[in-house]
């Protein structure tokens, strides 16, 4: 099994950096091992932990990460610690209230070369007409639109003549599924090897997973104030990275 690694942890949370490829909670069909199942072993109280969901225990989880999204988690471990960090998130659900919420640092690796150097993606997300498994940023989405935004800024560009990539760093002021992806997408700078939202294109330097890493997530704690923590960027990452660099 994949094992996340902890980064800080006291008698409330506990603060993960998980690996790629481990999923959140299991889905239909998985036989794989997920971080529900990680949490339950090692934190056996943790079971009961949040808000009933049909069949799906919450185990603390009060944020996700996409199966193959890397990076920065944090977990509750009893129910007021629990309500207390689900107050903080749900303050997304509107742009106009991104200020209380958690801040949140994404890098990826994306496809082309993004001329601004920082921006504002402001564009509302709903799932796609064709793919349920996809969102939609814009009025082709099938459901009701729900606003959402994203802060973005330029920490590398790579031109290697046909090919061209850029290192972003994003930071989703609201949480919508698959946000970052999302948003990236729509101004045609898709997140590299993302099978969902990039389908055909060649996947390089060597990756297998799509280049999305939470980097750094800022949040209250209880009796801590607010505490910042980060994951560095993993291997498979920082070698495409370095290939990328010596190859300009």
């Amino acid at each position: 099994m994949l094992t996340p690694k902890i980064i800080f942890e006291n008698e409330n949370v506990v603060v993960l950096n998980k690996p790629a490829g481990l999923l959140v909670h299991s889905h239909i069909g998985s036989i794989d091992k997920t971080l529900v199942d990680w949490l339950i072993k090692k934190y056996p109280t943790i079971k009961k932990v949040g808000e009933p969901r049909g069949e799906e225990l919450r185990s603390g989880i009060v944020h996700r990460l996409d199966k193959d999204t890397s990076g920065v988690m944090i977990v509750a471990k009893n129910q007021p610690t629990y309500a207390f960090l689900k107050k903080q998130f749900a303050s997304g659900d509107s742009a106009r209230g991104y200020e209380r919420r958690p801040g949140k640092a994404y890098r990826a690796l994306v496809y082309g070369n993004v001329k601004e150097d920082q921006g504002i993606i402001n564009r509302p997300i709903g799932r796609s007409r064709n793919d349920p498994r996809r969102r939609v940023a814009g009025p082709k989405a099938s459901s009701n639109l729900r606003e959402a935004l994203t802060y973005y800024k330029v920490l590398e560009r790579f031109d290697l003549g046909d090919e061209r990539y850029s290192y972003v760093e994003a930071y989703p002021k609201t949480g919508r599924t698959h946000q970052v992806r999302v948003h990236l997408t729509s101004i045609g700078k898709p997140v590299l090897c993302d099978a969902l939202y990039a389908p055909g294109k060649v996947c390089p330097l060597g990756l297998t997973r799509h280049a999305l890493h939470a980097y750094s997530l800022e949040i209250e704690l209880p009796q801590l104030g607010y505490k910042k923590f980060e994951a560095p960027v993993p291997d498979d990452m920082a070698r495409a990275l370095e290939q990328l660099r010596s190859l300009c």
